[in-house]
């Protein structure tokens, strides 16, 4: 109570109040001139509440301060939930009523003048509905609304302009500038037209000039249309990646799970969901918004000069000191139970801060995996778009490994064999060389004996028609080959396609059933989702309502214990006083000399006549001096011109004396001598 009286006399004292009041003139302070202060705090926030409440009746003084304090949004405090109390203690100018109101009132003054300026235009007027079935007042009544939205929308702007950091002078600059280019360009422009004019068929120009930059604009625009498409191609394929990967864990998870495996990962999942989202993700919420509440007030706040630092960095030092001198004093105390209670506390916050760091240490870990997959996605997605082909993973990769090995074995043996084809290959291609030496030297030789028998030509078309017949047979060949081999492929695809089909069938079956097993764990799941959540809503509302009524308890345990802190220093007073009268009416009763000269009466007593006979001699002396006065200035004055003849004297006798020092005349035997 006392800590709030202070703030109170401290904020009267300064502007625009200036009441030049101290602990103990407040303090003694009437009901009336009590809620003259309380009026003259609220007229401050609200001009109209500039009365004089002697002119007014208590009732209506009573009824306009309830209804600015019920605009305020004022809460009375524990000691007076009660409206009826809290009215008459209003109406009678009490003390306790009055003090947190006050303090309310100037620990949020400007905050409060701006709810007061706000509700003049925004606490809507309660039209009955009878009223409203005119159309003059319906319309008038929407006028009205339509008003109040404007000027929300107004009010919000302005608010944002205030703390946007801009300056009147920065825009008008601005406005200035922008003029004076624009004034540029117009001349530019007309400059321009009057050179266009001497050029034949301008207009024509001008409108494919002005066509070209419409369709480059359309450009623009399709370019930056073909770019988000590409960006959501790009999500949408990271999103995909992303599900399938999730079906393919789901998939392998299923294949060896059981449902008591997966009820406990879901378990788990919720219990860690839960934690984060009633404990953690709360905590951090609540940091955040008084990080942002503070970055808001010291951006509202004015630019600090080094002086306002330091008296920050005092006032810093002097609440450290406090509440160090707070830590020694509940150490002083030393309570057992106290101590107890420590160690379960101890044992409590180390235990939430494991729990916290564990959390946060998964939650990376999940950020790691999410960031991980991402990037094997981009990946996937770059050598998808290189070679069009998937990255392999787990089993696929150890089988395309294993497959890779046998290829190599098998291509070492097809390298071997090639190799030894083609030593083969070179020696067969040097005996055909020799062969077609020897075979052109016998048809030069056939050729001649031809001709000398006259049947030139005959070896030559004989081997066309071997020829000819030759490549007919291979045709036929190869034209029953292909039917063969056609019939063949169609009778192996179709072994194939039955051999897949009956592999298949029990994947499906079994497909089948985890697809139904699955539907009835995710209905299942969404009930307990339901149920979590209701039963989380119900905790929470239990929770703020007995945050509230802590919170009441804490503000009237407060209120009392400034109360009786306020009282005992009272009784204190009280008491010192009591024991000084005690002791002097002791001593002035006692028939002691020695103690009754100790007494506070006769040392007064004893001063004062001391001081009167003072005053005596003073007044006889001053009485003395008047007599004497008159002549006293006289004998002064006297004094004073035979000072000045004095010194006249002393003026004539030293010229006197330095005239004579010119010459000294000398008188010896009769004669005389000057001596200069």
């Amino acid at each position: 109570m006392s800590d709030q009286i202070k703030f109170i006399v401290d904020n009267l004292n300064n502007e625009p109040f200036k009441k030049n009041y101290n602990l103990i003139t407040f303090d003694s302070l009437g009901p009336m001139q009590l809620l003259q202060v309380l009026n003259d705090v609220l007229s401050e926030i609200d001009s109209k509440q500039d009365v004089d409440i002697r002119e007014e009746m208590p009732e209506q003084t009573a009824k306009r301060m309830l209804s600015l304090l019920g605009i305020l949004k004022y809460k009375p405090p524990g000691n007076a939930t009660d409206m009826s109390t809290f009215r008459q203690g209003l109406v009678i100018g009490s003390k306790p009523v009055i003090y947190p109101v006050l303090h309310w009132l100037l620990q949020r003054s400007n905050e409060l003048k701006k709810r007061a300026y706000l509700a003049r235009f925004l606490i809507k007027l309660e039209v009955p509905s009878e009223f409203l079935q005119d159309e003059t007042v319906a319309d008038t009544n929407k006028q009205y609304e339509e008003l109040m939205e404007a000027f929300k929308a107004l009010h919000k702007e302005c608010e944002q302009l205030k703390t946007s950091g801009f300056s009147t002078a920065e825009i008008r600059r601005d406005i200035s500038a922008m003029e004076e280019e624009k004034d540029q360009l117009i001349k530019r422009v007309e400059r321009l037209k009057k050179r266009v004019e001497t050029v034949q068929n301008h207009q024509r120009m001008l409108k494919i000039a002005r066509q070209l930059r419409v369709e480059k604009e359309r450009e623009e625009f399709l370019a930056q249309q073909k770019q988000e498409q590409k960006n959501q191609l790009f999500h949408a394929l990271q999103r995909l990646q992303r599900v399938q990967n999730q079906l393919k864990s789901m998939r392998h998870a299923a294949a060896d799970a059981k449902p008591e495996s997966l009820m406990k990962r879901l378990e788990e999942e919720i219990k860690f969901n839960s934690y984060m989202v009633t404990e953690k993700f709360p905590k951090e919420l609540e940091n955040k918004k008084k990080e942002l509440h503070f970055l808001q007030k010291v951006v509202s706040e004015p630019a600090m000069g080094h002086s306002d630092l330091l008296k920050l960095e005092s006032k810093v030092s002097e609440v450290n000191t406090e509440i160090n001198q707070l830590i020694e004093k509940k150490m002083m105390r030393n309570e057992p139970i106290e101590g107890k209670l420590s160690l379960y506390r101890q044992q409590a916050s180390i235990i939430s801060r494991k729990k916290e760091a564990k959390a946060e240490e998964l939650q990376e870990a999940k950020e790691k995996l999410a960031n991980l997959e991402r990037e094997v996605s981009v990946k996937t997605h770059q050598t998808r778009e290189f070679d069009g082909t998937e990255v392999l993973k787990g089993e696929e990769f150890k089988r395309y490994v294993s497959k890779l090995r046998s290829k190599n074995t098998v291509f070492k043996k097809k390298h071997q064999i090639i190799a030894e084809f083609k030593a083969e290959f070179s020696l067969l291609q040097r005996t055909e060389e020799l062969l077609k030496q020897r075979q052109e030297a016998i048809q030069h030789q056939l050729q001649t004996i031809e001709e000398k028998k006259g049947v030139s030509g005959y070896s030559y078309t004989q081997e066309e028609l071997e020829r000819v017949s030759a490549l007919k047979s291979e045709v036929d060949e190869m034209k029953g080959r292909t039917l063969d081999d056609m019939s063949e492929m169609v009778k192996k695809l179709n072994s194939l396609v039955s051999e897949k089909k009956s592999a298949l069938a029990p994947v499906i079956k079994e497909l089948r059933q985890l697809r139904q097993k699955c539907q009835e764990l995710t209905q299942e799941c969404d009930e307990k989702k339901s149920q979590y959540d209701s039963c989380a809503a119900g905790l929470e509302s239990n929770r703020s309502k007995l945050e509230q009524e802590v919170r009441g308890l804490r503000e009237e345990c407060l209120q009392e214990e400034s109360k009786y802190h306020y009282t005992n220093c009272m009784i204190k007073n009280l008491e010192v006083q009591l024991c000084r009268a005690t002791d002097e009416m002791k001593v002035y009763v006692s028939s002691d000399q020695q103690e009754k000269r100790k007494a506070i009466r006769e040392q007064y007593t004893k001063n004062i006549t001391e001081q009167e006979n003072l005053g005596k001699k003073l007044r006889e002396k001053q009485k003395t001096v008047r007599e004497s006065h008159g002549p006293n200035m006289k004998q002064a004055k006297m004094w004073r011109d035979l000072e000045q003849l004095m010194e006249c004297k002393k003026q004539c006798f030293l010229k006197q004396q330095n005239q004579t020092s010119i010459g000294q005349v000398i008188q010896e035997g009769g004669k005389d001598r000057l001596v200069l």
